[in-house]
């Protein structure tokens, strides 16, 4: 049975890139699509690589219809999240994209997000939405929190490591350059081309709110308080992660750990021993390409991860989320092959 949906911040980048994906899915049917910045206009003319598209008009979240409707993914900012989904009726299961249910502790969002947790009957039964490593309370959950795109790239990486203890906690590295996509659409001054371009640079140096979700993360798998270093850079390009992590640890049982954690994942690709993945190889996609190699120094390696930030980083995950809260099979509509060149 086909299942409707809407999105909630359709005229968004990762809205976009849900309505890109979801057009071509087997099982689900984009029944509405919520814009109050655009209501009232065609999606095709807000984003005209989706023209040939038959799509519902832009609406504003308060002229929905949600009787039929099975899911709603939210793309929206920070800000306004919670209370929207915490607006949805009770038949309705929802996949936020934003950090609005990420963090566990409410106290530990105020301090990240700097207001106070407007949701908070609805934070216990949020899921944290890294799919690989919550599938089975993802599949029984009516609320999905997307993970931030950089701490789905560093976590992905990371954990299978803390799992089996093959690294030491306490020396943990991450220097990570993502494209300008992962801003948002709205304007900004430091994203214009001018800006951006033939350039490189470090930003949130004073600690990026991703960081919030890797501690969370690394210290449940850990079962111990874990901190880490952690500096995004800027990459001047439209798409793609990749995260460049240091670490203490055999370079063998490392590539051994990721090997065993992923082996039977569908969008997890762990390289061979030696090689270090490309943004390139991975955009457009729903996968996540994993690479290890050893350090000049006895005892410690580098570990890669790259994946596409508005896919497997974002909406793309938000769909495998999807289809195990809906009872479909979790690769429907995600088996596109990376776009290259």
């Amino acid at each position: 049975m086909t299942k409707r949906i809407a999105i909630l911040g359709a005229s968004g980048y990762t809205g976009a890139e849900l309505v890109r994906l979801i057009a071509t899915h087997p099982s689900m049917e984009i029944a509405a699509l919520a814009g109050d910045r655009k209501a009232g206009e065609a999606l095709g003319t807000v984003f005209p690589h989706l023209r040939h598209l038959d799509l519902p008009v832009l609406q504003k979240f308060e002229e929905i219809d949600f009787g039929n409707i099975d899911l709603a993914f939210g793309a929206l900012p920070h800000g306004t999240s919670q209370e929207i989904i915490s607006a949805l009726p009770g038949h309705v299961k929802a996949v936020d994209l934003s950090a609005g249910f990420r963090l566990r502790d409410p106290a530990v969002y105020e301090q990240w997000y700097g207001a106070p947790h407007a949701a908070m009957a609805l934070q216990d039964e949020a899921v944290y939405g890294l799919t690989e490593w919550y599938r089975d309370e993802i599949r029984e959950a009516r609320i999905v929190a997307g993970t931030g795109c950089n701490a789905a790239t560093g976590n992905l990486a990371v954990l299978p490591l803390l799992k089996d203890g093959v690294i030491d906690a306490d020396e943990i590295i991450i220097s990570l350059a993502t494209g300008v996509s992962g801003a948002g659409r709205s304007p900004k001054e430091g994203m214009l081309h001018a800006e951006v371009s033939e350039g490189f640079h470090a930003y949130a140096l004073t600690g990026h709110r991703h960081m919030a979700e890797f501690e969370q993360e690394f210290s449940k798998v850990a079962g111990k308080p874990v901190t880490c270093t952690f500096v995004p850079h800027l990459l001047p390009q439209n798409r793609g992660i990749l995260a460049t992590i240091y670490v203490k640890g055999e370079a063998e049982a490392i590539h051994a750990a990721l090997e065993k954690a992923y082996a039977d994942e569908p969008f997890m690709v762990v390289l061979p021993l030696g090689e270090a993945p490309s943004t390139r190889h991975v955009r457009g996609s729903n996968f996540c390409h994993l690479g290890v190699v050893k350090d000049r120094r006895e005892g410690r390696a580098i570990v890669f991860s790259a994946l596409d930030n508005l896919n497997k980083g974002s909406s793309g995950q938000a769909i495998q989320n999807a289809n195990l809260m809906l009872g479909l099979e979790e690769t429907e509509g995600l088996m596109l092959a990376p776009m290259f060149p």
